[in-house]
């Protein structure tokens, strides 16, 4: 269960959001949605520890997570808007680099097997610089389908995808949240998941 009460944000001298409480726990997904500059990413940095709230506080499985610190991370997957790969490696490098630093084992044919779920085959042993932007973007979210976390993070995930790209992540999310994991996502357009909770911000 991830749960935070009376958290605020001010950036520069602008307050984005003050006072907001919520609660996701295993098998469910939250939408943040609000307008550009609301503060959706800042929100989202806050709940994965990256950046402090200005007032409140973030908590996970009842403890505060600058206390849980590490342990947290490991169960937190989060992928940032502006996420990228390392241009000058393969795909395969790449998730496997990934779990490296994430601390985790990743076993060769697993990392194949989520390159190829996310229409990479044929395109694990090529430099990630010759892939399309929307090919970089499935190499990223690939780490969905072999990172071992609990709460997943992520900031407009749908971006740079295409129709069959944005079918397969929204069948991943859903399986994960089956599963008894949660899901805390933030995206422009209509998410193609069924059962989420929803959560405005901006003051």
């Amino acid at each position: 269960m991830l749960t935070a009460t009376a958290l605020s944000c001010v950036r520069g001298e602008r307050r984005l959001f003050a006072g907001l409480d919520l609660a996701v726990g295993p098998g469910e997904w939250l939408h943040v949605q609000g307008e550009n500059g609301a503060g959706k990413t800042s929100l989202l940095r806050i709940l994965a520890g990256l950046s402090p709230a200005a007032e409140g506080e973030v908590f996970w499985q009842g403890e505060p997570i600058k206390v849980l610190a590490e342990g947290y991370r490991r169960q937190l997957l989060f992928l940032g808007h502006h996420g990228a790969v390392k241009e000058e490696l393969t795909p395969l490098e790449n998730l496997t680099l990934a779990a490296q630093l994430d601390g985790t084992a990743l076993e060769e044919m697993a990392a194949l097997k989520a390159l190829a779920r996310f229409g990479l085959r044929g395109r694990e042993d090529l430099n990630v610089r010759f892939l399309s932007a929307g090919q970089k973007r499935r190499v990223l979210l690939a780490r969905l389908a072999v990172r071992k976390a609990t709460l997943w993070i992520l900031d407009e995930p749908f971006t740079a995808l295409d129709v069959k790209a944005v079918e397969m992540l929204s069948g991943l999310i859903v399986e994960h949240v089956t599963n008894g994991g949660i899901a805390i996502l933030t995206s422009h357009q209509a998410i193609p998941l069924p059962n989420g909770k929803v959560l405005k911000v901006g003051t």
